[in-house]
């Protein structure tokens, strides 16, 4: 469509806009509204009879035309039509009008590819609000979103929702039932400031009325799109819900991570097939899901997410496959093969959590064998930048420049070839990482040691227990005085340089005590049941030693050899966990909890030992 007839089209609808509005301000509104003021209910009655079908006709003109527009407010029809009319009509009247611009929207589009300033920005804004694959799904979802935000216009979202791959019908249903909680809003308000105008309502019972009524609204609605559209491609990663959950971390993260991708080598590379990476942050998840453009991935998480109700059935609909950390399980492998199979890729982190020194953990499970079974492709990757952004000592985040990278593609046939040891020897290599001979970021903040403690428990030089402390760039022993001090490249400025080689220092203190280990913390306990349907808390006593870990409370009592327990997931300065006969056990020591980190070696060198002796014999 050229310019011209663009411009016809534009002067055309804002004159009838404007002619539409003086006369619905000048011959219903104001009149109507002096009527209320003076409590003369029957005028107000005989006002509206008296314009019949041509007050209802210009709701929905008004309606439909402020959406082709775009930058004239629907608040004001909306609001206007509910102190009119009665609400059924009101809010019948406002839907036809979105309908019929939306389907005006929909032609001028798709029919006469029609493209304005308006529309444009209005996209534009849209756009940066959205990330992900241009599927219809997705464009439903980010419709239904936007018509609840107050910021984007109908008539933008109307013409973002006509440029995309989505049928009529879909189209315009969406629609339809998006605007619902909007129009409802205003109807009400219009409804209720009518009625507090004539009846002098309490202005605190017309704010209640409103909050109520819009709540049972999006209630309403969210039943809705639960049944109809929450259904589509349910149990899939192609699963609305799925796309959801990216969406949100999307919107979260965008601003904060700098996100550079190299994934040349998987490119053109079909599904299904198993990407291996290593494990840096909490939001590895996200990251790596940047990486992988052509096909929606399922992912394996650790079962504690799903140990609620609510969320195990969330990530069972979003297509999230639970894993027990470091216990063998038959459910997990089932899950994997039969996503698999359905022609999705998953995504594993092998280490099972993460870092926190910044190094790749061991990596407990690297069963050849499994993977020979799954008959697919594995994709080794790398994540770089992510650690020092957000360590798992820190709360805060660094804004970072985050980088990920398609290392190498094995065939299923080259995996098949592999004796076990190459296949570990193979996956070790790709997979580890040490993010502090990597760093890709300056870091000029002057917080960078704080919370360290809860990793580096132990003095380096002095060896003395819980008497280091970050504060802010420094790191300080209170026992001898020593004091490091980390530079914009987040290393020490004298030796030892990086966080993995001070640890490296701890690891030696601790193996020369290991002989007489002997640990004990009394603990508050809370423990998830398998399926989470319950949570129960408790007080008890936890104890390490040479033949293993127990635990016991008046309720429970249980030990755990080594050969049982091949690692012990932690959350620093605050608890450390296992699972025992199908249930998850968090420990909380009631004193000095950065002990919990040195739990946790202690029970990483046991097993170190011990795959030593096992080579060896």
């Amino acid at each position: 469509m050229n310019k011209t007839v663009q411009r016809i089209i534009i002067a055309v609808s804002v004159i009838s806009v404007t002619a539409l509005f003086a006369y619905f301000l000048k011959d219903i509104l104001i009149p109507y509204i002096k009527l209320e003021i003076a409590h003369d209910l029957d005028g107000a009655k005989e006002l509206l009879v008296s314009k019949g079908i041509f007050g209802f006709l210009t709701v929905v003109l008004v309606e439909a035309l402020q959406m082709v527009i775009i930058f004239i407010p629907a608040e004001f029809i909306q609001v206007s039509s509910g102190m009119s009319y009665p609400f059924y009509i009101a809010l019948l009247l406002c839907d036809l009008g979105v309908c019929l611009g939306a389907t005006i929207i929909f032609v001028l589009v798709r029919v006469f590819r029609f493209s304005s300033k308006a529309s444009e920005l209005g996209e534009e804004k849209i756009n940066r609000l959205t990330v992900g694959k241009n599927k219809s799904r997705g464009t439903v979802l980010m419709m239904y979103l936007l018509f609840i935000m107050p910021i984007i216009p109908f008539g933008a979202i109307c013409y973002y929702g006509s440029r995309r791959d989505l049928g009529y019908g879909k189209y315009i249903r969406t629609v339809a039932t998006g605007v619902i909680p909007s129009i409802v809003s205003s109807n009400v308000l219009g409804a209720a400031t009518k009625y507090f105008l004539g009846h002098s309502m309490p202005i605190w019972l017309l704010v209640l009325i409103i909050i109520l009524l819009a709540a049972a609204l999006f209630t309403v609605l969210a039943l809705f799109l639960n049944k109809i559209y929450f259904k589509e491609n349910e149990g899939t990663p192609d699963s609305i819900l799925n796309d959801a959950f990216f969406r949100f971390f999307h919107f979260l993260r965008k601003r904060r991570q700098r996100l550079h991708i190299d994934d040349s080598l998987i490119r053109d590379l079909p599904a299904p097939y198993i990407m291996l990476l290593n494990h840096e942050s909490f939001y590895d998840f996200y990251y790596s899901r940047q990486l992988i453009r052509s096909n929606n991935p399922a992912y394996v998480i650790n079962r504690h997410y799903m140990s609620r109700k609510i969320s195990r059935k969330y990530c069972e609909k979003a297509c999230f496959i639970p894993k027990r950390l470091f216990v063998s399980d038959f459910v997990t492998p089932t899950k994997i093969m039969r996503t698999l199979r359905k022609g999705y890729s998953i995504v594993i982190f092998p280490e099972g959590r993460l870092s926190i020194t910044g190094r790749t953990y061991p990596i407990v499970d690297r069963s050849a064998s499994f993977y020979r079974r799954l008959k697919v492709d594995i994709v080794f990757a790398r994540i770089n930048g992510a650690f020092f952004a957000n360590p798992k000592w820190r709360k805060k985040f660094y804004k970072s420049d985050i980088y990920l990278r398609a290392e190498k593609v094995v065939k299923a046939d080259e995996i098949k070839a592999m004796s076990d040891d190459e296949f570990k020897e193979l996956m070790d290599s790709m997979i580890y990482h040490d993010a502090s001979l990597n760093v890709v970021n300056k870091y000029p903040q002057k917080d960078k040691a704080e919370g360290l403690e809860q990793v580096l428990y132990r003095c380096a030089f002095c060896g003395s227990l819980y008497t280091t402390k970050g504060v802010k760039n420094d790191f300080i022993c209170s026992a001898c005085g020593k004091k490091l001090h980390f530079n914009e490249d987040y290393h020490f400025t004298e030796e030892p340089h990086t966080i993995g080689e001070y640890y490296d220092r701890i690891i030696e203190l601790e193996k020369k005590e290991l002989d007489s280990l002997d640990f004990r913390a009394e603990v508050d306990t809370v423990i998830f049941s398998e399926e989470g349907r319950y949570r129960t808390k408790e007080q008890g006593v936890c104890t390490l030693n040479k033949d293993g870990f127990s635990y016991s409370s008046a309720a429970h009592s249980f030990s755990v050899g080594y050969d049982l327990l091949p690692a012990l997931p932690f959350s620093c300065g605050k608890e450390f966990e296992t699972y025992h006969d199908e249930k998850l056990f968090y420990f909380y020591p009631k004193e000095n909890r950065i002990q919990v980190a040195r739990w946790a070696l202690i029970v990483d060198l046991i097993k170190e030992l011990s795959d030593e002796n096992e080579k060896q014999s």
